[in-house]
């Protein structure tokens, strides 16, 4: 792996960084506390190509190599969690899926409006009773002559309540990964009912959402790929989409480091600044570690990515490293801030908060455990 960025990939990490530090940071607090970034913020980050990175100029994309996204994506970390997450879901699992599996006519009604940011895509998964168990979800999609007829419930849709498609997955025939086939949704559409989630831990200003399907409406031609193959589409964009966890994950832990380091040279004890202590030296370098670490198993899964190669397990192991990392990263800078860490006014309380998602959502810690170990054995630990 080339650990030397191109010109290009440093502008873009630049304009990312840029970004974030005018747009994101100075608003971060405040969004939380409102429960909800600035939706205007969605126009920006398309007209900036943000929307749009590895999908092809020719359906509106600003193409680029997937380390150029990584790189954005951990800038949008570092700033504000909420809005990396607004990006890692419309362009990293539903943009990037109608660009792989979709017709022509479907790659082109969406993705130009999806990479311009005047339109938001969400990923209908996850459900009330099914999580880690994807493959038994159980809202249904039934033929109705030409069409199909969707109803059911999902649960947790990041950018539910803003997004002008939803890719819903549903079930057309047998129990199991098999019998499950993949919808692009209009939200607009009768039968559609989407209800925000509130009160969450982390990830405040996000829109999260429950959505209800009651004999939603689709045409055939909103099929995403093959019958019963969905759950297919869905593991294939959560392989990279652990990638854009693990980015954002690199992100907060960055910004961790730099409060830290920042709080430390400017906090006085003992006649001294506290980072001529031992052991705050210590939780800092813990933390720099992890970062250095997380970033580096993050640009490998780019790096395979870009040239071709099995990616799976290697974004496994990046999205638990670097989530957990996060954690780490986080609670270590709290102690470094004392007391100051444990309020608002202070930044690294919402990193601990917006951090701790990251070990559940996407694979949980314990599933990508079971995927790696799976890797290295031959063994099946799910069935």
């Amino acid at each position: 792996m080339n650990l030397e960025l191109t010109d290009e990939q440093d502008a873009v990490r630049d304009l990312a960084a840029r970004f974030a530090d005018r747009e994101l940071v100075p608003h971060a607090a405040d969004w939380d506390r409102a429960e909800s970034v600035d939706p205007g913020i969605v126009a920006k980050l398309g007209r900036l190509g943000f929307l749009g990175l590895t999908i092809p100029e020719e359906y509106g994309g600003s193409a680029g190599d997937h380390l150029a996204y990584c790189l954005v994506l951990e800038e949008l970390g570092r700033g504000d969690s909420a809005v990396r997450g607004i990006v890692s879901v419309s362009l990293g699992l539903v943009a990037k899926s109608i660009a792989t599996y979709g017709s022509e006519e479907q790659r082109h009604a969406w993705l130009p409006r999806l990479c311009a940011g005047e339109a938001l895509g969400c990923f209908a998964l996850t459900e009330p009773n099914t999580g880690s168990d994807a493959a038994n979800l159980t809202t249904r999609a039934v033929r109705d002559g030409g069409d199909w007829l969707l109803t059911g419930a999902k649960m947790f849709i990041t950018n539910g309540t803003w997004a002008d498609v939803a890719l819903v997955f549903a079930r057309t025939g047998e129990a199991g990964h098999k019998g499950v086939t993949a919808f692009l949704v209009p939200t607009d559409t009768p039968g559609l009912e989407r209800r925000e989630v509130h009160g969450k831990l982390g990830l405040r200003g996000q829109a999260t959402a429950e959505l209800v399907l009651d004999a939603v409406r689709v045409p055939d031609s909103a099929r995403l790929g093959e019958l019963g193959k969905g759950f297919s589409v869905a593991m294939a964009a959560l392989a990279k989409g652990r990638m854009s966890v693990a980015a954002g994950c690199v992100g907060i832990g960055q910004a961790c480091l730099d409060a830290a380091v920042r709080h430390a040279g400017e906090r006085e004890q003992f006649g001294k600044p506290i980072a001529g202590h031992q052991l705050v030296q210590e939780l800092l370098s813990d933390i720099a570690v992890d970062v250095r670490a997380a970033r580096l198993l993050t640009w490998q899964v780019a790096d395979h990515i870009d040239r071709g190669l099995p990616f799976a397990t290697e974004s496994s192991v990046a999205k638990l490293f670097a989530s957990e990392a996060a954690v780490r990263a986080a609670n270590n800078a709290l102690q470094v801030f004392g007391g100051y860490g444990y309020i608002d006014e202070y930044p690294v309380g919402k990193y601990l908060r917006d951090a701790r998602v990251m070990t559940l959502y996407e694979g949980t810690s314990q599933i990508h455990k079971l995927l790696i170990g799976r890797a290295l054995t031959g063994v099946n630990a799910f069935a």
